[in-house]
């Protein structure tokens, strides 16, 4: 079928959702939603046989819905009407939740069901529930909805149910004197991503995100009681909560002790070393050990990495090469891998430029720490969505496990044409070959795991359920493994024939200067695009890498 996308944006679920339907052999386009005449006007290009959203902020207009069937991805059980669906079922402690896909009618989320999925809640972020439970619930009900358009055989049925309302703040609104550290993360977690929940620090406003537990430091209710890296630990009624990040008025998302300089004068509450604490606290990057394979796992931000984050990590694994073991899982974050450089921290820097210049170098001093590293095997386990430099970081690794359902986006492009660094024209062209080399970087779509596989880029994907367990045991088969001092010895043999040809430092001087003109050249493109992209400024069209419709060359197939 034609599949027309209507969304607010390519997010994470539209991309994953896309190359679902795509490789069932569906032709998908994608128009964001600007404005119904817009809408309108896809519509008559592409001549859809079906319209999904799988992402909207405002109703699919009359005179689309009521001359297409137009199917609406509903993060909510069947009856359940209304905006903020994921944050009222995360503050209100829900056990079970699910999603709905639904005919678009007048009334918003009222409209006939075509299918459902449902999943157990855990107590965790929205936007992490969105990536990752909801997501896998959409994809099953998604799936099943087009399977039943298509057989035109199945008629969907209406479910009686009641609309709550948009959550403002003041339903968000948090008691630090009074309230447990419990209903504080509820609070936080529902609101997390976008919109934050509003409160003060140091006694200016802000919205509030990426909360986390502490399980043992304590102070007077409401009170700043230190900081750690770039967070702030504020106490409740019963115990305290850290708080990542920060939106002041009129800002972007920033690291709380950036946003606020005065998080300089708390105390600092650091950590002893990079092991894994033992109960629940704020640890960006932490360290375990088991049957000889040493898991370095690193907690940032929308997979964002700033200089000093760089730079912290590769001290973090410097040390790791020193421990008695024989293989590195390089773990990532929970949500994601890597995004590469962290555009918001350079946007809000004095000199953009300059800061671009010092994040890139710290994250291929990184690469290069990970690629000369000849103690141990090395190992990416992505189980988290990866892009842009954070797709090459990971390929630094000696091998690299990928879990089935994330997202991967290996290019640069998108961000104002930026050709890249991380070493990707050394650890590229070899795998994947000079022209395959040239389409992935030219490629401005998703990227499944099996793909990457399929095309040389990463090794091995394994199933989503127990992908942590399936990689701790693949480590410690790999470090169990009685050739391993072998292994190890041609490793470094490759390595230095492949210094002997062309070294790093050449491959590495000849990437920078191609992003000094980036960062310093006359095409201002990569600081227009990382400004829209912090500022999330409305989307004025739709590129035409989605927008396939668009293309002067488009027609309907016969």
């Amino acid at each position: 079928m034609r599949i027309l996308f209507l969304t607010h944006s390519f997010n994470s679920l539209a991309q994953r959702l896309y190359c679902e339907l795509t490789a069932l052999g569906h032709q998908v386009s994608i128009e964001f939603d600007i404005s119904d005449s817009v809408t309108e006007e896809a519509v008559a290009l592409f001549k859809p046989d079906l319209l999904l959203a799988p992402f909207l902020k405002r109703a699919i207009p009359e005179s689309v819905w009521s001359r297409h069937l137009c199917l609406i991805v509903h993060p909510g059980v069947p009856g359940d009407r209304g905006p903020s669906a994921l944050d009222w079922a995360i503050q209100r402690g829900l056990k079970e939740w699910g999603v709905t896909v639904l005919q678009a009618e007048a009334e918003m989320d009222a409209g006939p069901v075509w299918a459902s999925a449902s999943f157990p809640m855990v107590p965790t972020r929205k936007a992490s529930l969105y990536r990752n439970r909801v997501t896998e619930a959409a994809v099953r009900a998604v799936l099943l909805a087009v399977e039943r358009v298509e057989s035109g055989q199945f008629t969907p049925e209406r479910v009686p149910g009641a609309a709550h309302a948009l959550m403002q703040q003041g339903d968000r609104r948090i008691d630090w004197a009074h309230e447990s550290s419990a209903v504080v993360l509820a609070k936080l977690n529902a609101a997390d991503g976008f919109p934050g929940v509003a409160d003060e620090l140091f006694g200016q406003p802000c919205h509030l995100f990426d909360a986390w537990p502490e399980a043992t430091l304590k102070g007077q209710p409401g009170s700043l009681i230190g900081r750690r890296e770039t967070a702030i630990l504020r106490a409740t009624a019963d115990g305290a909560v850290w708080v990542g990040h920060v939106k002041r008025p009129g800002g972007i998302k920033l690291p709380a002790t950036r946003a606020f300089p005065e998080a300089a004068e708390l105390p600092e509450l650091p950590l002893d070393g990079w092991w894994k604490a033992p109960v629940p606290t704020w640890q960006d990057i932490a360290y375990e050990e088991a049957a000889g394979v040493g898991f370095l796992s690193f907690e940032f931000y929308n997979g964002a990495m700033s200089t000093a984050q760089c730079r912290r990590l590769t001290e973090a694994f410097r040390w790791a090469t020193t421990q008695p073991t024989t293989v590195i899982v390089l773990r990532g974050g929970s949500d994601f891998w890597s995004n590469g450089i962290h555009l918001n921290t350079i946007e809000a820097a004095e000199s953009p430029a300059d800061e671009s210049w010092a994040n890139i170098n710290a994250i291929d001093d990184l690469a290069e720490a990970i690629l000369r590293c000849e103690s141990q095997l090395t190992v990416a386990a992505v189980g988290g969505n990866t892009g842009a430099g954070g797709c090459f970081l990971a390929r630094a690794a000696d091998h690299v496990w990928v879990r089935d359902g994330v997202m991967l986006n290996p290019h640069y492009k998108n961000m104002g044409n930026l050709f890249g660094s991380e070493f990707w024209t050394y650890l590229l062209p070899p795998r994947v070959g000079d022209e395959g080399a040239r389409d992935i970087m030219r490629h401005r779509l998703p990227m499944t795991g099996p793909e990457a596989v399929r095309r040389g880029f990463y090794d091995i994907c394994l199933p989503g359920p127990g992908f942590n367990v399936d990689v701790a045991r693949r480590a410690a088969e790999l470090a169990a493994a009685p050739d391993i001092a072998q292994q190890l010895a041609a490793k470094a043999a490759r390595r230095a024939a492949d210094e002997a040809v062309k070294p790093l430092a050449a491959y590495r001087a000849a990437e920078l200067a191609e992003m000094r003109r980036n960062f310093y050249g006359f095409d201002p493109s990569y600081h227009v695009a990382r400004y829209h992209f912090v500022s999330r400024s409305p989307h004025s069209w739709t590129p035409r890498h989605l927008a396939r419709h668009r293309d002067l060359d488009w027609k309907i197939p016969e």
